[in-house]
Protein backbone atom coordinates (compact mmCIF):
# COMPACT_ATOMS: atom_id res chain seq x y z
CA UNK A 1 0.00 0.00 0.00
CA UNK A 2 2.32 2.86 0.71
CA UNK A 3 4.63 1.63 -2.46
CA UNK A 4 0.93 2.67 -4.60
CA UNK A 5 0.54 5.85 -2.34
CA UNK A 6 4.18 6.80 -3.26
CA UNK A 7 3.66 5.46 -6.79
CA UNK A 8 0.89 8.07 -7.08
CA UNK A 9 2.52 11.06 -5.75
CA UNK A 10 6.32 10.66 -7.61
CA UNK A 11 5.33 8.59 -10.67
CA UNK A 12 7.79 5.95 -10.27
CA UNK A 13 9.03 4.25 -6.98
CA UNK A 14 13.17 3.87 -7.43
CA UNK A 15 14.48 0.80 -7.50
CA UNK A 16 16.67 2.12 -4.07
CA UNK A 17 13.23 2.39 -2.28
CA UNK A 18 11.81 -1.24 -3.17
CA UNK A 19 15.51 -2.85 -1.68
CA UNK A 20 15.79 -0.41 1.38
CA UNK A 21 12.21 -1.80 2.54
CA UNK A 22 14.04 -5.40 2.02
CA UNK A 23 17.54 -4.54 3.50
CA UNK A 24 16.29 -1.46 6.42
CA UNK A 25 12.75 -2.19 6.85
CA UNK A 26 13.38 0.67 9.89
CA UNK A 27 14.89 3.04 7.79
CA UNK A 28 12.10 2.48 4.86
CA UNK A 29 9.22 3.31 7.60
CA UNK A 30 11.27 6.26 8.60
CA UNK A 31 11.79 8.04 5.05
CA UNK A 32 8.09 6.75 3.86
CA UNK A 33 6.88 8.63 7.03
CA UNK A 34 9.25 11.87 6.29
CA UNK A 35 7.68 11.80 2.91
CA UNK A 36 4.11 11.25 4.05
CA UNK A 37 5.15 14.66 6.21
CA UNK A 38 6.68 16.93 3.46
CA UNK A 39 4.31 16.26 0.59
CA UNK A 40 1.14 17.01 2.65
CA UNK A 41 -1.32 19.72 2.25
CA UNK A 42 0.14 22.21 4.46
CA UNK A 43 0.82 26.50 3.93
CA UNK A 44 1.83 24.79 0.20
CA UNK A 45 -0.51 22.45 -1.49
CA UNK A 46 0.72 19.77 -2.70
CA UNK A 47 0.92 21.05 -6.72
CA UNK A 48 3.11 23.67 -5.55
CA UNK A 49 5.30 21.29 -3.58
CA UNK A 50 5.24 19.50 -6.61
CA UNK A 51 6.91 22.58 -9.02
CA UNK A 52 9.24 22.96 -6.36
CA UNK A 53 10.45 19.69 -6.65
CA UNK A 54 10.35 19.79 -10.45
CA UNK A 55 12.53 22.99 -10.69
CA UNK A 56 14.80 21.93 -7.38
CA UNK A 57 15.49 18.43 -9.81
CA UNK A 58 16.23 21.11 -12.99
CA UNK A 59 18.36 22.83 -11.26
CA UNK A 60 20.19 19.56 -9.76
CA UNK A 61 20.01 18.33 -13.46
CA UNK A 62 18.94 14.89 -11.91
CA UNK A 63 17.68 13.34 -14.53
CA UNK A 64 15.66 10.78 -12.72
CA UNK A 65 14.21 13.00 -10.36
CA UNK A 66 13.12 15.18 -13.13
CA UNK A 67 11.24 12.97 -15.19
CA UNK A 68 9.77 11.59 -11.43
CA UNK A 69 8.52 14.44 -10.14
CA UNK A 70 7.32 15.78 -13.64
CA UNK A 71 5.40 11.89 -13.80
CA UNK A 72 3.59 12.96 -10.23
CA UNK A 73 2.83 16.10 -11.11
CA UNK A 74 0.52 14.89 -14.05
CA UNK A 75 -1.13 12.78 -12.01
CA UNK A 76 -1.82 16.07 -9.23
CA UNK A 77 -3.24 17.57 -12.10
CA UNK A 78 -0.50 20.30 -11.99
CA UNK A 79 -0.36 22.66 -15.07
CA UNK A 80 2.08 22.83 -17.65
CA UNK A 81 2.34 26.62 -17.62
CA UNK A 82 2.38 26.06 -13.83
CA UNK A 83 5.70 24.09 -14.52
CA UNK A 84 7.36 26.23 -16.84
CA UNK A 85 6.94 29.01 -14.63
CA UNK A 86 8.70 27.05 -11.70
CA UNK A 87 11.26 26.26 -14.41
CA UNK A 88 11.75 30.04 -15.18
CA UNK A 89 12.24 30.55 -10.89
CA UNK A 90 15.09 27.75 -11.21
CA UNK A 91 16.57 29.77 -14.50
CA UNK A 92 16.79 33.04 -12.47
CA UNK A 93 18.46 31.38 -9.35
CA UNK A 94 20.49 28.55 -11.16
CA UNK A 95 21.19 29.83 -14.39
CA UNK A 96 20.26 28.96 -18.10
CA UNK A 97 21.28 24.96 -17.88
CA UNK A 98 18.95 24.43 -15.27
CA UNK A 99 16.15 25.61 -17.64
CA UNK A 100 16.90 24.31 -20.87
CA UNK A 101 17.21 20.71 -18.65
CA UNK A 102 13.56 21.37 -17.14
CA UNK A 103 11.95 22.32 -20.33
CA UNK A 104 13.54 19.57 -22.50
CA UNK A 105 12.50 16.93 -19.88
CA UNK A 106 9.14 18.77 -20.30
CA UNK A 107 8.44 18.26 -23.62
CA UNK A 108 10.23 14.85 -23.78
CA UNK A 109 7.27 13.89 -21.10
CA UNK A 110 4.64 15.47 -22.76
CA UNK A 111 5.66 13.67 -26.34
CA UNK A 112 6.15 17.34 -27.94
CA UNK A 113 10.21 16.19 -28.48
CA UNK A 114 11.30 13.29 -28.84
CA UNK A 115 13.68 11.40 -26.10
CA UNK A 116 17.21 12.18 -26.04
Amino acid sequence: MEEKRLEEKIGKIPEIFKELKETDPDLYGRVMGLDQMIWADGALSKQTKKVIAIAIAAALRDEHAVRAQLAGAGKLGVKKEEIEEGLRVAFLLAGMPAYVYGKTALEEYLGNRPKR
